[in-house]
This record gives structure tokens, C-alpha cells and sequence, in this order.
């Protein structure tokens, strides 16, 4: 190729020149390059902290991740973006808590285990694997194929059941946030909800149940995550953990007022206690805008009543012709986050709580997605602005996985002290 270029990866070329809008000749010449972010990627592990996945992913052609999908994550696009691996998640929303509710919301994650666990062992055990512990992350990407991980979004998927902690975690999840967009029976939610009858803190934080749960977790070797619960939640969870916890996908909020956010003190704790915060790429908490949050909530509540859903069944609304073109006009009324928004957000965690306790999500196929990194394909472009701001390789290594691998690895060494 013309310019002096050489691709390393074995994708399609043009998905590397996408960045900032580069073509081959125009990328040689700046300062960071094309080459020089994909030789980054052909050295460093690339890992995604949270990518959300459908109930009917495999199932279905429309979300077969091995080939070319509408999803923004499938196995061609992360070639394409030089994205070694993500934790896929197995979400289910808040319902109310009763035993009928609790039963569902195992079957539906249990639906999603399955899932992953087909992807990596019967469809295309060739291109992606599913580990268990740090050195098979590296070991799979070693191999030369994709890694997938496992973790839980909303400890609602245990209901009461603290057995279900631990049967989990030997179907492969590795972290489980311990609530969503509601309070559930381990601890408050960042985000009450008043359709479920909601008080603004029904536990004061961590519950009796959610202390055992916690302690469960830290026996397994099952990550403890931070994101969406309530600011007592999250102190008293981080501190009654014995082993660091993680923000899986979280913001912060000096730079974007959001409930879902961190706040300084928080970040502080975070990362005194050991932890990291994964940045997260959703413009809603990278950037404040309350009037888009307002009308994004608006829009999903109008879809879901139209279709007798639940206003928090996201899989299904963000699926719907009307979200997809209502939403491209919020998109357009209220612009989304960029890049260099989102890299300003790591800069704020790496100047406030260190460079080792910071690192990166998407929320891919659960909101996530901004104007430089939509998808997958684009995971270059982050790269390419960390490396524009004087960001060393080391430091990229960090925070595209190092740091989240060592929290794991120490998460691992507690549980394994701890066994009787």
C-alpha cells in the first residue's frame, strides 16, 4: 500500500482508515497514525468491559455474532477494530420482587449463559473463546481468536437465592453488578423506581442479604460492580468487600451530573480500596444534557406502552423501527458525546485516581455509543486519542485491560486464601 502503511491486521483495511476520517496518505502523515495505533493493538490486550447482548443472541440471524450484524458488537467487527475481547453481559431488568418474577428473571439469564456458552463452544469455537480466569484471556488471544468473558448485569438474576451466586459463577460470570434501574433485595439502586413502589432508599445502602451476598462473591472469586447502585450502596459495598471492587461502566460526575456517575470521593474510594473505574461511552453520561435524558426516557416509555412492554425492556424497545428512527432524531437535536469528550473523562479518572485504577467500556448493545466509537469496528479511534494526548503504551496497556485483569487476578488470590 501507497504511503509507507502497513496494516497488521488480517481486516478489512478501510475500517482502520475510518479514523477521524483518514485516508491512507493523510494517516502517514499525522502525528498518530494508522499504523501506530494498530501496531498498539497487535501488542496490547484490548478488552471491553461491558457489551450487552440479546435473548435471542445466537438464536437468531439477526444476532449471530459471526457474521456481519446490526449489532454493534459481532465478531467481524471487532476484527476490524482490533478488540481482542469483552465481558458479555447477561442483564435482566427490574421487575417487581415476587417468587414468579424471580423464577423469570433466572430462566432469562440463564437464556443469555447459554447463549455465550453456544457461541464459544459450538459456533465458532475457532474464532473466540470463553475464559474462566486472567491467563485464559491471554492464552485464548495468544491463540489468535477473540475472548469472551462473562459478568451479570442486576443481582435481581439471584432473587433470594444466595446458592445462585456461586451457580453462576461456575456457568462463567466473573463480575455481577449488585443492582440496575431499581432497588432489588441486595441493595439500592442509583435510579429508584417509582413504578415499583420505590422509597428514595429502602436499605440504606447495602442490605442484610446483599452483606452475604458480597461476602459469597469474594468467596467464589466473582467480582464485585459498583455501577447503577446508589452512592451508600457503593461505599458500603466497596468497604465490606474483602477484595477490590470495579465501576464496570460508569461515569464522572464532576464532568456529567448524572445519578449513574461517580463522584470524586467515590472515585477515591474506588481506588484506594484496590479497584477500577471503567470508563463508560454513553453519551448520556459523558456529557450532561438532561433535556435528551428526559426525552430519551420519554421515547422509551412511549414505545413500551405502545407494545405492552415494560418501559425498562431495552433489548426489545431499541430494537423497533420507531426507536431507531425517533432516536436518530434525538441524535440530531441533542448531538452526541465524541471521542475526545470520552478520553476527556478517562483524563479527569487518570489525573484524579491514578492511571493503574482506570479503563474502558462501551455498553455496546445497551445504549452505549458515541460519534468516533459506535461500534466495535471504531475501537481504534480511542486509541488513537489516547495517544494524541501523550499517552505511553504502558498506559494504554492499562487502561485497555491491564488494570481490570489485575483487579480479577487479585479477586482470584483472595478467594483462593479464603478457601477452607
Amino acid at each position: 500500500m501507497a504511503c509507507g502503511i502497513q496494516f497488521k491486521f488480517n481486516t478489512l483495511m478501510v475500517s482502520a482508515l475510518v479514523l477521524a476520517g483518514l485516508t491512507a496518505c493523510e494517516a502517514d502523515t499525522e502525528e498518530v497514525s494508522v499504523s501506530d495505533v494498530m501496531e498498539i493493538h497487535d501488542r496490547v490486550i484490548t478488552l471491553d468491559s461491558h457489551v450487552d447482548i440479546s435473548s435471542d443472541y445466537t438464536y437468531k440471524p439477526a444476532f449471530d455474532p459471526g457474521h456481519l450484524t446490526s449489532m454493534k458488537v459481532d465478531l467481524p467487527k471487532m476484527v476490524a477494530g482490533g478488540l481482542d475481547g469483552a465481558f458479555f453481559i447477561v442483564y435482566v431488568g427490574q421487575t417487581k420482587r415476587t417468587p414468579e418474577n424471580y423464577a423469570a428473571a433466572k430462566t432469562l439469564a440463564l437464556r443469555k449463559f447459554d447463549a455465550i456458552h453456544r457461541m464459544t463452544g459450538e459456533l465458532y469455537p475457532d474464532r473466540i473463546g470463553l475464559a474462566f480466569s486472567p491467563q485464559e484471556v491471554r492464552d485464548i488471544i495468544d491463540s489468535g481468536r477473540k475472548v469472551a468473558v462473562i459478568g451479570i448485569e442486576n443481582g435481581y438474576v439471584i432473587g433470594t437465592d444466595l446458592d445462585l451466586v456461586e451457580d453462576y459463577y461456575n456457568r462463567g460470570a466473573r463480575y455481577m453488578t449488585l443492582a440496575h434501574n431499581g432497588h432489588n433485595d441486595i441493595c439500592d439502586s442509583a435510579q429508584p423506581k417509582e413504578d415499583f413502589g420505590d422509597v428514595a432508599a429502602e436499605h440504606g445502602g447495602v442490605s442484610d442479604f446483599g452483606k452475604q451476598v458480597i461476602g459469597e462473591m469474594n468467596r467464589v472469586g466473582m467480582m464485585v460492580d459498583i455501577s447503577h447502585v446508589s452512592q451508600d450502596c457503593m461505599v458500603q459495598a466497596v468497604n465490606l468487600s474483602r477484595a477490590p471492587a470495579i465501576a464496570s461502566h460508569s461515569g464522572v460526575r464532576a464532568l456529567a451530573d448524572h445519578p449513574r456517575n461517580l463522584t470524586d470521593e467515590q472515585m477515591k474510594l474506588l481506588a484506594a480500596r484496590g479497584g477500577v473505574m471503567q470508563l463508560v461511552a454513553y453519551t448520556g453520561f459523558v456529557k450532561a444534557d438532561p433535556a435528551r435524558n428526559q426525552a430519551e426516557e420519554a421515547l422509551m416509555k412511549k414505545i413500551a406502552a405502545e407494545n405492552g412492554w415494560a418501559a425498562n425492556d431495552y433489548e426489545k424497545i431499541e430494537l423497533t423501527p420507531a426507536w431507531k428512527t425517533e432516536h436518530a432524531a434525538l441524535d440530531r437535536k441533542y448531538p452526541i458525546a465524541t471521542v475526545a469528550e470520552f478520553v476527556d473523562q478517562i483524563d479527569y479518572a487518570v489525573k484524579l485516581i491514578g492511571i493503574d485504577h482506570v479503563g474502558i467500556s462501551s455498553d455496546f448493545d445497551g445504549g452505549g455509543g458515541i460519534t468516533g466509537w459506535d461500534d466495535a469496528s471504531e475501537s481504534l479511534s480511542v486509541t488513537r486519542e489516547l495517544l494524541s494526548r501523550g499517552y505511553s503504551e504502558a498506559d494504554i496497556a492499562k487502561i485497555w485491560g491491564g488494570n481490570l485483569l489485575r483487579v480479577w487476578e487479585e479477586v482470584d488470590r483472595i478467594a483462593r486464601e479464603s478457601a477452607p
